[in-house]
């Protein structure tokens, strides 16, 4: 089996997960080549890990580069921390001035505040990174290698950590509110609330992209041994519940040989848990990949690849 239906126009977003040590990235490169050949395809590392780099051969970082001179192919790493100090920077006089309206906090107190990272906050930077990327249209798919299955999960709850945010600043804004209005009569919106209706607009933008089955799809990697199927297994009804579809799976390390002792001994340990992923992850299209010689990174590697994954 080939994997399918990622070229579909209205598909945006293809997101790779899994535990571990699958193959995520060289799936999702070999994927985002694919894709390439007829569509202009952002790359996006969400892994603090960051292994697209040593995959590709060629250095990436936190900025888009053109990967090997395709020029349909384009690669980022996203970095947390440097997109909440962007996102801060953007946004710092509203920031300052929703603590100076809605605290007793001083302005010594307020710069202390404002220069504290906030729990949670790299996922949220992530995903509001990679629809900032989609809003500003210059591609035509969006493919995102996720780091270990938590960090996934956590990426796609970010959402969900963002609203509660904006929730809890909306409480402390309707205070000042009402003071305003209490002493004035009447109040005036200003750039704080502006700023907070934004973030809510982009609240529902991820939330939206990522429950639309025609705009989105995760794929899920495993390999055949017992702690990835559990894993694969609790992501999959994790995804479930928010709303999020996958149908298909990648079967990664797949041992095919028969030509020694050992790959006979591993290609019969295998059995067992493949017929589990039938069972288990009957109602998803499998792919299997069986296992290369030698690690997968550059071009030609990442081209056999692409070429078992797409038939």
């Amino acid at each position: 089996m080939a994997l399918k239906g990622l070229e579909n126009n209205d598909l945006k977003l293809i997101i790779f997960g899994g535990k571990g040590g699958v193959g995520k990235t060289s799936c999702a490169i070999a994927t985002a080549l694919k894709l390439a050949e007829n569509s202009r395809t952002l790359l996006i590392s969400t892994d603090p890990a960051h292994s697209v780099s040593d995959c590709l051969e060629q250095p990436v970082g936190f900025r888009v580069v053109q990967v090997n001179s395709n020029p349909n192919l384009s690669a980022i790493e996203v970095v947390a921390d440097e997109a909440l100090s962007s996102f801060k920077t953007e946004h710092k006089a509203a920031l300052k001035k929703l603590l100076e309206t809605s605290t007793n906090l001083d302005n010594e107190d307020i710069d202390e505040m404002m220069a504290l990272s906030i729990p949670g906050i790299d996922e949220v930077m992530s995903f509001k990174t990679i629809i900032d990327f989609i809003d500003e249209g210059n591609f035509d798919k969006y493919v995102v290698d996720t780091a270990p299955t938590g960090h996934a999960l956590r990426l796609i709850a970010s959402p969900k950590l963002l609203d509660e945010w904006i929730k809890v600043a909306a409480r402390m804004r309707w205070k000042y509110r009402y003071m305003i209005t209490a002493f004035s009569g009447s109040y005036q919106q200003d750039d704080v609330d502006a700023f907070l209706l934004s973030l809510k607009k982009t609240v529902k933008r991820i939330e939206n992209m990522l429950k639309d089955s025609d705009k989105c799809e995760f794929v899920p990697v495993c390999i055949p041994e017992a702690m990835a199927i559990l894993e694969t297994g609790r992501l999959l009804t994790d995804l479930e519940s928010s709303g999020i579809v996958a149908r298909q799976i990648i079967v990664n390390h797949v041992n095919e040989s028969d030509g020694c002792d050992f790959c006979k001994r591993r290609k019969a340990g295998q059995l067992p848990y493949l017929q589990e992923i039938n069972t288990t992850f009957g109602s998803l299209n499998k792919v299997e990949v069986p296992v290369f010689t030698e690690e997968i990174k550059g071009m030609e590697a990442l081209g056999r690849l692409k070429g078992i994954l797409f038939g």
